[in-house]
């Protein structure tokens, strides 16, 4: 024990400074985030008691952990995980961090699941889609495919902390190439309703123009569209149609350029019914379609 009194003000004060000074962008609300983690208390509780002293442990864990994020490694790989659709998704370096912006490709498919469907999750990572959209029908289920195992690992934790098991299928292939799909085609094929992706869609060109979180922590698995951001757009809409019953839904996130780009890839496949669906910013955000 070294006598010094640590409270709620102090730490917060001193954990928004050090983060100023480096550069983070929202540092007064990742400082306060990381001090809610660490503490266990409410806002309502720091307003109305902000000299509360704090146990020196959790104080000194609270600076260590603000001394990591000041080093830009992501404030949900520090917490271990993050909210998306109002549920709580254990995240790590194995994953892309869901965000907000896919909020939106949930929401679109919730409005086409009719009872019973079965939803293909394509690049699932921590598997936050699929589970989303099976938390809200609870009469659907899916399988969420990765070819990083280390996706995996994550998506299925997520899986047993929402009791999904019965409904929620993970496989590791490369797109349609694993074992799964060589035992599940021809004229066996499993048929799904809806196929349903936020695959990479970032040029290779402009990864390393983006915030260091995302280009130095986020793995560039999840992140690398390739030459043009397209590549996986094309690959997956080249075979969709043969897991898709007849009036399935093809539904993706997209870059806010990809607007013109993938709705073409999808009618020169065959699909029908074609649209872009825009963010609350009004950007291009999702595109759907469905197959003849």
């Amino acid at each position: 024990m070294n006598g010094k009194i640590f409270t709620l003000r102090n730490l917060y004060q001193s954990g928004t400074e050090k983060l100023e000074k480096a550069g983070i962008r929202e540092a007064k609300l990742d400082a306060w985030y990381l001090l809610e983690y660490k503490t266990g208390i409410s806002r309502a509780v720091f307003l109305a008691d902000p000299d509360r002293e704090v146990e020196e442990e959790k104080a000194e864990s609270y600076q260590k952990d603000i001394c990591t994020r000041a080093r830009r490694i992501p404030l949900q790989h520090i917490t271990g995980e993050q909210e998306f659709m109002g549920l709580n998704f254990k995240v790590n370096e194995n994953v892309l961090v869901p965000r907000q912006d896919t909020e939106i490709l949930v929401e679109e498919a919730l409005k086409r699941i009719r009872p019973d469907m079965q939803i293909l999750d394509m690049c699932t990572g921590s598997g936050c889609i699929l589970l989303s959209l099976l938390m809200e029908r609870q009469d659907a289920s899916g399988t969420g495919v990765d070819v990083s195992e280390g996706a995996l690992t994550v998506a299925k934790q997520n899986r047993m902390h929402l009791q999904l098991e019965n409904r929620a299928e993970f496989v590791q292939s490369d797109l349609f190439s694993g074992d799964y799909f060589e035992k599940n085609s021809g004229n066996t094929a499993v048929e799904y309703d809806m196929l349903i992706s936020n695959p990479p869609y970032i040029p290779s060109g402009d990864i390393p123009g983006l915030m260091e979180e995302v280009r130095s922590h986020d793995p560039v698995l999840a992140l690398d569209g390739k030459e043009d951001g397209l590549f996986f757009y094309r690959e997956i809409t080249a075979q969709a149609g043969k897991y898709l019953r007849a009036g399935g839904w093809l539904m993706y996130e997209i870059g806010c350029d990809q607007g013109e780009s993938v709705p073409e890839i999808m009618k020169a496949n065959d699909f029908v019914n074609v649209e872009v669906i825009q963010d609350l910013s009004g950007l291009d955000r999702v595109v759907i379609g469905q197959k003849k």
